[in-house]
């Protein structure tokens, strides 16, 4: 009896995957597409927090900003003194004829602007990251009294030019 059904259970099997070969043509991808959908925005749904930072990250996206590239990073260019603990990450970014030197330490972050000029500077994070923006002196200098956590990034404001630096973890 249980030959019988296995030889019936084969004979309704086109190929050895296990599957029929003719699933239909009538499949729609899309229907399946939005029924995934709304069962992930039941059983995982997006966390209110997760979606305001992508709302956010939006906002802050600014087209007439240079973005500022990266040149300089201690933590993949500068050789390693034997011995040094707790050394501060430097960071170099140039967009054009800007560039921005940061230090980023456990007490804070500080930096300066080059062509030295004044300048607001804001350090961008997540929700739990408002800080005042930072104001640079006539030399370009700037300090901030608290480390950034997690992912950031700088905007620069010098008169009319707005750079943005790129994302970087603290």
């Amino acid at each position: 009896m249980v030959n019988d059904m296995n030889d019936r259970h084969d004979d309704d099997m086109d190929d050895d995957t296990g599957f029929d070969a003719d699933p239909g043509d009538d499949f729609d991808t899309g229907l399946l597409e939005e029924e995934l959908r709304q069962a992930a925005a039941v059983l995982d749904p997006l966390p209110p927090a997760l979606l305001q930072i992508a709302v956010d990250a939006y906002a802050l996206h600014d087209l007439d900003a240079r973005v500022a590239e990266l040149t300089f990073d201690s933590l993949v260019d500068a050789i390693p003194v034997r011995g040094a603990t707790d050394v501060p990450r430097m960071l170099t970014f140039n967009a054009g004829e800007v560039t921005l030197d940061v230090e980023v330490t456990a007490e804070g972050l500080m930096g300066q602007v080059l062509p030295p000029q004044s300048a607001r500077i804001e350090v961008l994070g997540g929700p739990q990251s408002a800080t005042t923006p930072l104001t640079a002196d006539d030399m370009g200098r700037f300090t901030a009294d608290t480390p950034p956590s997690g992912p950031f990034a700088l905007r620069l404001h010098t008169g009319g030019d707005v750079v943005v630096t790129e994302w970087m973890r603290a």
